[in-house]
């Protein structure tokens, strides 16, 4: 048998990653081709390549899982329990979305998972922060600490809070060798160097004195967990959607991995934002990430818990089709999320709002025109009434905060401009009727790249975009990208046609 030098014959062999591929010399010029077993001749061979091995094989040791792949929390349960639940049960990681949910909501979709999951650990919940609602932070770790759940990714947080330290502390224990053993493995999503480092070292010592004083962690778990890093696995987040600070993979994962290296080489190190077709991912595993964490694709997914007709506007996404927008939770502090633009006019309106909150001290100092306006084409209902509700949420929520509406006329013109900023995500989730041009839906340009390798592919069909099929394909196609990529590097002249790894139903 003679070995292949061109054409679809090279390719094929190229992308048949799950067997080796050896190398051999054309008899006339020496240069290189394929066979798929060995032949007279060979100058060598490059080993079988499994989407299993890419990343850091702790990781999939320490999770229980068969993949270094995880399904990020989208938040107001987006990631809800009905992608978590697939997502485990094929062998990978996945986390619920819980921030924007209410404690009694959050409850009841702590039992379906710990029913649904029962004698899994491979799935998890997502803390966020709130920087202006300390004790609804409090309350949502207490809860996952009490469900037991057996991961928890922390989100959005600039600083080391009391509720982190819980989190990290509780249920510490040493196994017979002395080693610490976690009863909750924790994930902290950053974006720049200095918050990975908060991340990768021991919790403040005064902030563990002060849990351990008030009974909220035990004397032995304040004295274990000074003695490790907050978290195990760190995500960095680039370009991605929802929070982001926008910058490229390929300058924070090095920055943040060579801190790790120097810092806590037991941290593991992932990618997240921006992978939206197997060519990213691959660039991230070469790059070290240990893990990838997807979001923006996961959205357009079967199992996502967002209205059909948002879906469909995510489908039709490009890469230039995202734009940043005030941040709901942060709106004050002047946050920004990244989120679809096409065929949706939030980004604009929310943009608008907060003009408004910069340039004028109160609702009743906002021009008769600028107010008229805001109702009719923002809002849709009189300011009154959208403080009449906003006093009704927050009386439920955090009756302080209507306190100090009622002390700060700023505030309170904050809180009915959050009102718009917190609906349209619902308005998207539930698709509701009028409201499509004021769908809020979290995108990074990773949603366009997906569309566009998707395109003609069974993927590209609503009812083939599975969370798992999406993550077999990202994962399968960054293994034949990374063979590619070997070969190439070894000097074996590839057709252009190798790199482009298409869709396909994987098992």
């Amino acid at each position: 048998m003679t070995g292949v030098f061109d054409g679809a014959g090279l390719v094929e062999l190229a992308q048949r990653v799950t067997k080796p591929a050896h190398l051999v010399a054309h008899e006339r010029d020496g240069a290189l081709g394929l066979s798929e077993r060995p032949i007279p001749g060979a100058v060598g061979t490059v080993p079988a390549l499994y989407p299993e091995w890419l990343g850091d094989q702790s990781f999939t040791e320490t999770h229980d899982v068969r993949f270094p792949y995880v399904a990020g929390e989208m938040a107001h349960g987006i990631t809800g329990v009905e992608l978590v639940e697939p997502m485990a049960r094929a062998e990978m990681l996945a986390f619920f979305g819980a921030a924007g949910l209410g404690l009694e909501r959050l409850d009841r979709e702590l039992e379906r998972l710990r029913t649904r999951l029962a004698g899994r650990r491979n799935w998890g919940v997502n803390l966020i922060h709130h920087p202006d609602d300390a004790a609804m932070e409090d309350a949502v770790a207490a809860r996952l600490l009490r469900a037991g759940v057996p991961k928890i990714s922390l989100s959005a947080f600039l600083d080391i809070t009391p509720a982190v330290v819980r989190c990290a502390a509780s249920g510490l224990r040493t196994d017979a060798t002395g080693r610490i053993i976690r009863k909750t493995a924790l994930f902290a999503k950053v974006s720049r160097p200095e918050t990975a480092e908060l991340f990768m070292s021991p919790p403040p010592p005064g902030l563990v004195r002060r849990l351990v004083d008030t009974g909220e962690i035990t004397e032995e778990e304040g004295r274990l967990v000074s003695r490790i890093p907050v978290a195990d696995d760190i995500t960095v987040e680039a370009d991605s959607g929802g929070h982001t600070d926008g910058r490229p993979l390929v300058s924070i994962l090095p920055a943040v991995l060579s801190l790790a290296r120097r810092k806590s080489p037991g941290v593991r190190v992932g990618a997240a934002g921006g992978l939206g077709d197997p060519a990213a991912v691959s660039a991230a595993f070469a790059l070290g990430a240990a893990y990838v964490l997807t979001g923006s694709v996961n959205q357009m997914s079967h199992e996502a818990a967002v209205s059909d007709e948002a879906k469909a506007m995510l489908a039709q996404a490009g890469v230039a089709d995202v734009a940043m927008a005030p941040a709901g939770d942060m709106f004050e502090l002047g946050a920004k999320v990244q989120v679809l633009r096409r065929g949706t006019m939030f980004a604009g309106r929310a943009a608008r709002l907060y003009q408004l909150y910069l340039e004028h001290p109160s609702l009743d100092s906002l021009p008769a025109e600028a107010r008229d306006s805001l109702e009719r084409e923002v809002l849709g209902a009189g300011l009154d009434e959208v403080w009449q509700r906003t006093e009704e949420y927050w009386a439920q929520r955090c009756p302080s905060e209507i306190t100090r509406a009622q002390a700060d006329p700023r505030h309170r013109m904050a809180l009915v401009f959050r009102w718009y900023l917190g609906n349209s995500v619902t308005w998207a989730v539930d698709g509701t009727p009028g409201r499509r041009s004021d769908y809020q839906l979290w995108c990074g340009p990773a949603a366009g790249a997906f569309n566009t390798w998707t395109a003609g592919s069974f993927l590209a069909e609503p009812g083939g975009r599975t969370v798992t099929q999406i993550a077999r394909n990202l994962l399968r196609g960054a293994a034949v990208l990374t063979r590619v990529h070997q070969l190439r590097a070894l000097g074996v002249r590839l057709p252009s046609d190798a790199f482009d790894f298409r869709p396909r139903p994987l098992v």
